[in-house]
């Protein structure tokens, strides 16, 4: 995830995948309002967007395929008009960091970034573009149902009742598992490219106070993508969104005041306060970053690779080499490598990114991988070396042995209980209209009161 923006939670109702088609490439143009949800519309181009992209990946489409896409569009904008009334905020990082993170797929599964161009007929930075409002709809409706079902919880005695509540041809299928530790190495950036950035964006700065437009340069210099094409604008965000060192200086300016530079894990910043309004502000900033060089990069690799060296000579154990050497906060438990999307330490070959499974999978339990170049937190380059502890073969779920997917199945099933008493209830208070062309679709909830 892009810098200074932290996390979000995954939604189960809606079309999560990233569009690969368009109905612009069939060329036919549909733009008609099908659907309102208090303030929030829902056009009939969308969800033949949708829809399409659902059949160009292979997936089943039946008579109430257009219906039930438009009812999970619907059950979003829900979310989306509940989120403007509490005000739950996605910041612009936060929708450039997810277009990254997807585009990133699309890329390794269509073979190259120019596929992806060329499939589109147009550039990256135009598919983002065309996505930008789409994707951060869904974060919107993410967000806002984390807080609906922050609270839900499960005991041990509630995932015993869920698993035996199941058919035993409902019990799940547990593919392959890997159970990973890792040692990380972020090259260092040294202390005269610190200056140079730091001096930069001082350079920056008086041009902006002698009467430049801080929007201009950021749109020129800022490596903040999200941001820079808006001039280095964020948006409203509040306290717990940004690091700390980032809000201490964003919360402590006046209106049109500029910061002096300063440092955060993302790099060093200059910052302009555009608004106030209570607990939040919209600010725009300069990012400049310090590149470790071609040495730097090449002297952490080799580090590495000596520390993996020594493990297999057994003068340290991985745990304590770990412990000694990683530049991940992992390294403090041993450097126990868990899914980004599950945060358990046992994944699929789905859950991990292809170039470290491709790596992976080719270790036998109790081997130690070369160095393999990975991006850290703050999108750095960096290097981790994997140790691979355990590799599962696929089964039918136990509690014994699956008691982690288990509890997380019984969790996501609470948690859809929450939300559909949630939605039957917002339903019968919220102004909701469907329009003629799916007034007659089989819907699960009662949209017409």
């Amino acid at each position: 995830m892009l810098s200074f923006i932290r996390k979000y939670s995954s939604i189960s109702l809606l079309l999560l995948s990233f569009p690969l088609c368009s109905i612009a490439q069939e060329g036919v143009v549909i733009d008609q309002i099908v659907g309102v949800v208090g303030n929030q519309i829902v056009k009939l181009s969308d969800v033949e967007a949708q829809v399409a992209n659902m059949k160009m990946q292979g997936g089943e489409i039946t008579p109430n395929t257009r219906c039930e896409v438009f009812e999970m569009m619907i059950v979003n904008k829900l979310y989306e008009n509940q989120a403007n009334i509490d005000s739950v905020f996605v910041s612009e990082t936060d929708v450039e960091a997810e277009l990254d993170r997807r585009l990133r797929y699309y890329i390794a599964q269509i073979g190259s970034r120019e596929k992806l161009e060329e499939f589109y007929k147009k550039s990256i930075l135009e598919i983002k573009e065309e996505f930008r409002e789409m994707i951060k709809s869904q974060l919107t409706a993410q967000r806002m149902e984390a807080q609906i079902t922050k609270d839900v919880k499960v005991t041990p005695s509630e995932v015993r009742k869920y698993f035996q509540s199941l058919p035993s041809d409902s019990v799940p299928l547990i593919a392959t598992q890997y159970e990973l530790s890792s040692i990380m190495k972020s090259p260092k950036v040294g202390k005269a490219e610190r200056e140079v950035v730091k001096q930069r964006l001082n350079d920056y700065r008086n041009r902006i106070l002698k009467g430049e437009r801080f929007a201009t340069l950021a749109a020129i210099y800022s490596e903040d993508p999200g941001s820079a094409k808006k001039g280095g604008e964020l948006g409203m965000f509040t306290r717990g969104d940004m690091y700390s060192e980032f809000e201490s200086v964003a919360f402590s300016l006046k209106e049109g005041e500029i910061s002096p530079v300063f440092e955060t894990p993302a790099g060093f910043h200059i910052v302009q306060l555009v608004e106030r309004q209570g607990e939040n502000v919209n600010a725009r900033h300069i990012l400049l970053r310090p590149k470790p060089s071609d040495v730097e990069l090449m002297h952490a690799r080799t580090e590495l690779d000596s520390v993996a060296q020594l493990i297999r000579d057994s003068v340290y154990t991985f745990e304590m080499a770990a412990a000694m050497f990683s530049d991940d906060p992992s390294g403090k438990t041993g450097g126990v490598y868990t899914s980004p999307y599950t945060g358990n330490s046992l994944m699929s070959a789905e859950e991990m990114d292809p170039q470290i499974f491709f790596v992976i999978d080719r270790l036998e339990v109790g081997q130690i991988s070369a160095a393999v170049p990975v991006e850290n937190d703050d999108k750095q380059q960096a290097y981790r070396i994997f140790y691979l502890k355990k590799r599962t073969t696929p089964h039918q779920a136990t509690l014994t042995q699956d008691y982690d997917r288990i509890s997380d199945l019984a969790l996501e099933a609470a948690k859809k209980k929450q939300m559909e008493d949630w939605l039957n209830q917002k339903v019968s208070t919220t102004y909701v209209r469907i329009y003629d062309d799916f007034k007659n679709c089989p819907f699960r909830y009662s949209w017409f009161k």
